[in-house]
């Protein structure tokens, strides 16, 4: 027992060391005001692996209907920079808008990230 306890400890120090981690470059985007037949507007919200093994975005759920994250398909490598891209559609939608977006990944820290984007739409002329 002592030495299956001895390996469960040395197998989580282990973990600990060579661990994916993710950092965002900013975490909020303002799209100040925007028409609301003038279409969708989107952002790339951009991440690195700050950590020593691949990492995996394993989803990315809005809020709403009207926001639609994009995540990337393939692990990202130690020191190496993606992004998540978030459209947001805002027709029929006039007025203040703030959609968040929860990123999950197999990140050590941080493996629930929220990202935001906000705004104002613009009535359109009728």
């Amino acid at each position: 027992m002592k030495k299956f306890i001895s390996f469960l400890f040395c197998l989580s120090i282990f973990a600990a060391i060579h661990a994916q981690d993710i950092t965002f470059i900013d975490t909020v985007h303002e799209f100040g005001n925007i028409k609301e037949n003038g279409g969708p507007v989107s952002y790339d919200f951009k991440f690195v692996n700050t950590g020593d093994a691949p990492l995996v975005i394993l989803s990315a759920i809005a809020s709403c209907g009207c926001t639609t994250p994009t995540i990337p398909e393939k692990p990202v490598n130690p020191g190496d920079t993606a992004v998540i891209n978030v459209r947001y559609n805002p027709k029929a939608r006039p007025g203040e808008f703030s959609k968040v977006v929860v990123v999950k990944s197999n990140a050590v820290k941080n493996s629930r990230t929220k990202i935001r984007i906000k705004g104002f739409v613009l009535p359109q002329n009728k």
